[in-house]
């Protein structure tokens, strides 16, 4: 791969911060790091983790400092998870396990060289390494390889080959001298932020207070393109990058909605102009406020555009990664909680899960079609038509998040050729008629559907939640089944079918387009989980694309 002009002014910059190290130690072998601690019992936490017994560990104490591939961090924040640990020896070499002793605030680190761990070592010991705000401490253990049960170890080996399966993907270089082995220059202090599934405001306070926990953010320049919102935003040192990166990617801002794609910029700084809602400058509280559109500095723009390369989908979500993110801050959040329709991580939306949807259709309506509408926002739990008033309906979602991004996306649309109303109702659960009693089908059960879409932790449904929209996303399409059966299917729900196209490169799912989102409200309520033969029922969503 050709190296960018960017990408070696990094690997200099780099290096100089390396030869500066070296400077500061008589060797990188012989050094010792400013940040041990004596190793008080760290020989009995790991004589139980590699499961051997007291004897082959007996003096082994005597060799305190002795340079060791397997590294013992100490003094972790008690919420800190593996991802975040592993992150530290990422930028220095291949991460080969890890043990995690929560109840001690502890964790035992192997690299794959003695080298890589060195430098690890030195590194952190010019340059104190932080986990959440809170200072940490690096030192050799007395062992020289670290055994452990994987069976008791079986969370942090999950999180160790999700981790090495997106350093793989990123190519990093390997060897084992400083100047190879240290950072890559691929991996820049300044990270590309785009925001997908955008349904609420996401601020520049926001990314700030989300992307400090993981280091000093020292820049931000917010933007659209390609009608995305997107964000550069640089770190005082490319660590904090990778470790924000690596905990990041792929996780929900607020529950299913405001998905973060990150990537690294081929930047290695941000010239920010004026200090505003728009981009922000740290470092530098005396610029000016601008006229509040803060176009990029030409140079970064220029070096943007040649980015081409757009983040898909997300790499599978690290275990344990944080999903969605809490932002502990309310007054940070409230720009992106207007009206307080942003259902915030851990908080039920004022402990409302129940709906009132009115100005139905009572003629048509019925309790599995507002079931299969409403779902495709949260998992229904329970529907009832007033028995006295059938133009309305209360519908139970499983959280107040998803009742608030169904009354979000529905509240307006029509269905059944009536605009129907959604709104919070004042119930907090719905009620199902007293066994023996007769409602006429007016109340329906689905706590035990097999049709919810959400009930899965880390679906990837909820990277996929969008507004009402003429185009349907349609998946699991047996190869029997050709176009024109499916134009002629969805023709048969009253609509007209304006354009279908099968996905290249993979004929079980299409994109099908009706002339209106009426039109394709009706056609989603009418076919989703139609059998279409040989045991494939056909699911079906809005879409974001057009054809």
């Amino acid at each position: 791969m050709t190296e960018t002009r960017a990408d070696s002014q990094y690997r200099a910059i780099i290096l100089a911060t390396l030869v500066s190290f070296r400077k500061q130690t008589k060797s990188y072998k012989e050094a010792k790091p400013c940040c041990i601690f004596e190793s008080l019992g760290e020989d009995r936490i790991a004589e139980r983790a590699n499961g051997n017994d007291s004897k082959k560990f007996k003096g082994e104490d005597k060799m305190d400092g002795a340079p060791s591939r397997v590294l013992h961090i100490r003094k972790l924040p008690g919420e800190v998870t593996e991802t975040e640990v592993i992150a530290l020896g990422l930028p220095f070499g291949k991460v080969t396990n890890i043990l995690m002793l929560k109840g001690k605030n502890q964790a035992f680190l192997e690299l794959a060289t003695e080298e890589a761990a060195i430098t690890m070592v030195n590194y952190y010991s010019a340059v104190t390494p932080h986990l959440r705000n809170q200072p940490i401490y690096i030192q050799y253990s007395n062992h020289k390889e670290l055994k452990t049960d994987n069976t008791l170890n079986q969370r942090a080996q999950a999180v160790l080959q999700a981790v090495t399966a997106v350093q793989t993907a990123n190519t990093p270089l390997s060897g084992t001298t400083v100047s190879e082995s240290a950072v890559t220059p691929a991996q820049s202090p300044v990270l590309r932020i785009i925001i997908d599934n955008m349904y609420y405001p996401v601020t520049l306070d926001v990314l700030h207070q989300i992307f400090s926990k993981f280091g000093a953010v020292l820049k931000i320049i917010t933007f659209t393109k390609n009608n995305q919102f997107q964000a550069l935003l640089q770190y005082g040192d490319p660590v904090n990058a990778q470790q924000a990166k690596l905990a990041l990617d792929g996780q929900n801002i607020y529950n299913a909605c405001c998905t973060l794609r990150i990537d690294f910029s081929k930047l290695v700084n941000l010239n920010v102009k004026y200090n505003n809602d728009k981009s922000r400058d740290y470092t530098r509280p005396d610029l000016p406020s601008g006229d509040g559109q803060p176009a990029l500095d030409p140079a970064i723009a220029a070096a943007f555009a040649k980015e081409t390369s757009l983040l898909g989908l997300p790499v599978a979500a690290v275990p344990g990664a944080l999903s969605p993110l809490a932002i502990p801050n309310a007054a940070a959040a409230a720009a992106a909680a207007a009206a307080g329709r942003v259902g915030m991580p851990g908080v039920s939306a004022g402990g409302n899960t129940v709906l009132l949807v009115s100005n139905l259709n009572e003629e048509m309506v019925t309790p599995q079609s507002l079931f299969t509408l409403f779902g495709v926002y949260g998992d229904v739990q329970r529907v009832k038509i007033l028995y006295n008033k059938k133009d309305s309906a209360l519908i139970q979602m499983a959280d107040g998040n998803q009742s608030q991004l169904a009354m979000n996306h529905l509240n307006g649309q029509k269905m059944y050729g009536k605009i129907i109303r959604v709104t919070l109702s004042k119930h907090q659960t719905v009620q199902l008629p007293r066994e023996g009693l007769d409602d006429q089908g007016l109340t329906k059960d689905f706590g035990n559907s097999p049709l919810h879409r959400f009930k899965k932790p880390g679906s990837k449904n909820f990277q996929n939640i969008f507004p009402p929209s003429a185009t349907l996303h349609l998946s699991n399409i047996p190869p029997s089944v050709a176009e024109e059966d499916l134009r002629t299917l969805f023709a048969n729900t009253g609509g007209t079918v304006k354009a279908f196209k099968f996905f290249q490169r993979d004929h079980k799912m299409a994109l099908l387009q009706m002339a209106t989102v009426e039109e394709a409200i009706q056609a989603l309520i009418d076919l989703h989980n139609y059998n279409l033969g040989e045991n494939h029922h056909l699911r079906v969503s809005f879409s974001k694309s057009t054809i």
